[in-house]
This record gives C-alpha cells, sequence and structure tokens, in this order.
C-alpha cells in the first residue's frame, strides 16, 4: 500500500483543529465531545483536509476508548461514538475524494504526555483490542496506533492490531526532545521494540517539535530500512489541563522547510499533528508536489 518512493500526505490535527473552531474540547472526553455537540463542525475539518490535499484522514477516536468515555459516564457508548466517528470521515471521503484512505487512531489509554499512568499490558491489550475491534468493524482502512509513549503499552497495542487487523497497522511514537533520538517519553530506549515491527505498514514519531522530528526519522530509517516511515510533528505545547497551546504556532511556509528535511530523512508520509490546520497540509502538499 506505501511505497518508500512516493510521498503520501496525511491530515493535520483534528483535536486542536476542532477547538480552534470553537469546539469544547474539555477533558475527559477532548476531541470525542465533538462526536456529540458538534459531529457538522468535525465534517467540515475532514472535508478541509481532503480538499487541502491530504490523501488519507484520521478519525476522531482518540478518545472512544471505553476507559476514556467512562469518566465522563459515557462508558456504553464507546462502540457507538467510534462508529459515528468512523462513519462520519468515511462519508466526507467517499463525498470529497474516494480514492483517500481512514486510518483509525488509537491513542494511549491515559494520558499521551504521561507516561507513568499507562496501565498494565494485560489491561491494554484488552481495551486496545476493544478498540480496534469496532474500528474494524466500523470500516476504516488501517490502524493507526500513534501517540505512544511507552514501551509496555506499544506492544500490547501492536499485539492487539496483529490479532484485529493483520496487515492494516502502522504506529507512531512519541519522543523525547532534549536528548538522543529514540527515547520515549517514559525514559525508555524505543530500539529494542522496532527490531520487532517489521510487518507494520508504516512506523512513525509523532506530536514532536517540528524542529526535533529529524533526528528522530533519522533512527528510524536506519533501524528499519524497508518500512515507509511516517512523521507529522506538532507546533506548540500542551498546557498544565492538557488543552493545546498554538501560541509559537510556526507558519505553514515555515512548517514546509520542516518537513522537506523529514523527507530528506528518510520519511515518506508526512502530515501535521496538534497546532496544524488545513493551511499546512495544503502548503507541504503544493509545495512539494511541485519540488
Amino acid at each position: 500500500m506505501f511505497k518508500r518512493s512516493e510521498i503520501l500526505f496525511i491530515d493535520g490535527a483534528v483535536g486542536s483543529e476542532l477547538e480552534r473552531r470553537g469546539v469544547d474540547l474539555s477533558l475527559p472526553l477532548w476531541s470525542s465531545r465533538a462526536l456529540i455537540d458538534a459531529p457538522e463542525v468535525l465534517a467540515a475539518v475532514h472535508r478541509d483536509y481532503l480538499a487541502a490535499g491530504a490523501e488519507a484522514i484520521t478519525t476522531a477516536t482518540f478518545r472512544t476508548h471505553r476507559r476514556s468515555l467512562e469518566k465522563a459516564g459515557l462508558g456504553q457508548r464507546a462502540a457507538e461514538l467510534t462508529r459515528q466517528a468512523v462513519e462520519i470521515a468515511r462519508r466526507i471521503r467517499d463525498e470529497e475524494r474516494p480514492d483517500a484512505l481512514v486510518f483509525g487512531s488509537v491513542a494511549p489509554l491515559e494520558d499521551c504526555y504521561r507516561a507513568d499512568l499507562v496501565p498494565d499490558e494485560e489491561t491494554c491489550l484488552r481495551e486496545h483490542t476493544e478498540l480496534m475491534k469496532n474500528l474494524v468493524d466500523a470500516g476504516v482502512d488501517l490502524i493507526l496506533i500513534e501517540t505512544m509513549n511507552q514501551l509496555g503499552e506499544a506492544r500490547a497495542a501492536v499485539e492487539a492490531a496483529r490479532r484485529v487487523a493483520p496487515g492494516k497497522w502502522m504506529i507512531s511514537f512519541c519522543t523525547r526532545s532534549d536528548g538522543l533520538p529514540g527515547v520515549l517519553l517514559s525514559g525508555e530506549e524505543l530500539a529494542p521494540l522496532l527490531s520487532q515491527l517489521g510487518d507494520a505498514r508504516a512506523v512513525g514519531v509523532n506530536c514532536v517539535a517540528a524542529n526535533a522530528m529529524v533526528d528522530q526519522v533519522e533512527l528510524l530509517r536506519g533501524a528499519l530500512p524497508k518500512t515507509p516511515i511516517l512523521a507529522y510533528g506538532n507546533i506548540g505545547h500542551a498546557d498544565e489541563d492538557g488543552n493545546w497551546i498554538s501560541s509559537d504556532a510556526i507558519d505553514p511556509d515555515d512548517y514546509v522547510a520542516y518537513v522537506t528535511s523529514w523527507i530528506d530523512a528518510g520519511a515518506s508520509i508526512v502530515g501535521g499533528c496538534c497546532g496544524t490546520t488545513p493551511e499546512h497540509i495544503r502548503v507541504i502538499k503544493d509545495k512539494i508536489s511541485l519540488s
């Protein structure tokens, strides 16, 4: 499905874009709140990314695990809301760009930036399996395990994907930006797991500052010479409550330079994470496609 010689442009942020458009993303529901309160805004976000040139869009299922929804008393709606998120993404894809892919987002069970909160591996396996089954039943093209910040949960998510969607999954990690590349937010080295990911459709890094991404890509390319490398960076920071602040947002024209450096380092699937917008995707698609 993915070729190293070709560049696939994926979408940018969904959560922070919903917030930019006025949707309440307060915890614990975060982006899943849009499925209840503002499905038409979510549909517009997907539509705008496809219009900007995205060749894949990501479902708003970052917080539709039963665990996340239970914190708001909505655990019984996990399958329903996951299905709704996929249906919205598929509908807009079919209307706007039928050849685009729909990725089913699978996020950490707890906080993306708090590796210390990760449950035990058995729990992770059970809960990720439930979400992935819901995603596959709803019709996603691929499972995207993203923002993994701890080895145990990453291993469990990979095992769940192999059981539920063999050959139709990829994984992206959240690494530290203040030291040697390939170190997860948990402080664990990523290298021991990389050798076990040969069956992934792609392996990557996301939710890392755009200017710190290139070293991560180089490490992954060296470790996985035959696997497509995925890279989508952020352009802001989370506050103490987990809300995304784009006060240091990078201009789309500047973001292109970072994305180009990732491609030069070996990435072949590129897009944006928190803080990026459809305009970022439009600019990188237009400029990189012409280069």
